[in-house]
C-alpha cells in the first residue's frame, strides 16, 4: 500500500515519540479549549461596563 513521505514521516515522528498526540491535546486545551459561558453572569458584566465615550482621546466635560 502507497504512503507519502509525510504519512511515512508522521508515523515514524509517532513511534519515537510515543506521548506525542497527548502532549498535542494538552496544548490544545491550553490554548484553544474554552469552559462554557454562564450567560447570566456575562450579562450582568455587559451591564455593568462603564460607557466609553465616542472619542476617548478628547473629552470635553
Amino acid at each position: 500500500m502507497y504512503q507519502s513521505d509525510i504519512t511515512q514521516f508522521i508515523n515514524q515522528l509517532k513511534e519515537q515519540k510515543p506521548s506525542l498526540e497527548d502532549e498535542q491535546r494538552r496544548g490544545r486545551a491550553l490554548l484553544w479549549d474554552k469552559q462554557p459561558i454562564d450567560l447570566d453572569e456575562r450579562g450582568e458584566q455587559q451591564q455593568s461596563r462603564v460607557k466609553q465615550t465616542p472619542y476617548v482621546y478628547y473629552q470635553n466635560f
